[in-house]
């Protein structure tokens, strides 16, 4: 066998030690999001100028959108994906599991997610504002800027990261929500394939951002006596972000079930 060069081993302590201890690891996933962000939207832009016809007759700033959809689509399927694994199919979080109130667990993995989103939302929320509003208006600044504090506070404190989760397992429409706008985009509005896209956004928005975020608020019912056990400002946001953000998804899904009737009716 080859033998492992000293300078190694001593890299892979020093990753051991600091970047991945418990004490680091918020500070290291939130770097590791802020990387990822930038390799996202430098292969959205690599992949979509060679294979991707339309994108070579873009606006300088709908390319910026296009890659920039390309980080969000990528952070959203990391994040729906670990939040069904937490919310669903682990036992950190069953109540079953009998260590620890549930507001108070966490895990390194847990953790480790959350500082990744958190370097997603700053990434995304300073793309936003430095090329403000062509990115979005003030609805996607609120949006990022509540969820963003509010993840980073479970994060760090490791309190309500169950109904972080459950929150953020709403981020299953953004792809389709990107499809969307890159059909859009394309010039591909009257396809079959955005009017099924729309159909698409319609139902996973009422189960993702509508139903879920009722389910969320019907747990922190249930388990009202350990809520109350949380810092003031973690209890706090565990009523007041979901609460704001369900109020920006029911106005959004407004405008969702609008459009898709628009859509249907010029159909027939």
């Amino acid at each position: 066998m080859t033998a492992v060069p000293k300078h190694t081993v001593m890299a892979l302590m020093l990753v051991r030690k600091y970047l991945l201890a418990d004490s680091f690891i918020p500070y290291t996933s939130i770097l590791v999001g802020i990387l990822a962000c930038k390799v996202a939207y430098d292969l959205t832009q690599s992949i979509s100028s060679f294979h991707i016809k339309t994108y070579g007759g873009l606006t300088k700033i709908q390319r910026v959108e296009w890659n920039n959809r390309g980080i969000s689509t990528i952070h959203a399927i990391f994040v729906s994906a670990l939040s069904l694994y937490f919310v669903f199919w682990s036992d950190l979080f069953s109540d079953q599991h009998l260590a620890g109130l549930v507001v108070f667990r966490s895990s390194p993995l847990s953790t480790f997610g959350l500082g990744v989103s958190v370097g997603y939302f700053l990434s995304d929320l300073g793309m936003i504002l430095w090329l403000y509003p062509s990115l979005g208006g003030i609805e996607y600044v609120i949006h990022h800027s509540f969820s963003g504090i509010a993840v980073a506070y479970t994060m760090f404190t490791g309190e309500s990261q169950l109904y972080t989760y459950m929150l953020l397992i709403s981020e299953l429409t953004t792809p389709e929500i990107n499809l969307r706008w890159y059909l859009d985009t394309a010039g591909m509005k009257k396809s079959n394939a955005y009017l099924i896209n729309g159909v698409v956004i319609f139902f996973a928005w009422l189960i993702a951002r509508i139903l879920l975020f009722g389910y969320m608020f019907y747990h922190v019912y249930l388990h009202y006596e350990q809520v109350v056990k949380m810092h003031t400002f973690g209890y706090v946001l565990v009523f007041g972000v979901p609460s704001i953000l369900a109020i920006l998804n029911l106005m959004w899904f407004r405008k969702i079930t609008k459009g898709l009737v628009r859509t249907l009716a010029k159909r027939q």
